[in-house]
């Protein structure tokens, strides 16, 4: 099974290197990574999302970002 998990990112700045931590612990099941944020008036805005295709782990990677941030997930 294949899953996409949305992660809600409200405060890149001080969440990106735990983020990275956790993404990089599950590096091996993580089949593409994309971060999404807003530039706006051509500004970095602190804001945003990061979409990873999942394929083995589901769960037990839900589960741990769900701890810290707001999570979807789509399985397919």
């Amino acid at each position: 099974m294949t899953a996409i998990i949305g992660i809600k990112v409200e405060n890149r700045r001080e969440e990106a290197s735990k983020l990275q931590d956790i993404l990089t612990e599950y590096g091996c099941v993580i089949k593409t990574r994309i971060g999404l944020h807003d530039m706006g008036e051509y500004k970095c805005l602190n804001y945003g999302i990061v979409l990873i295709e999942v394929i083995d782990k589901i769960n037990e990677i839900y589960d741990r970002l769900a701890q810290e941030w707001q999570v979807q997930i789509m399985r397919f």
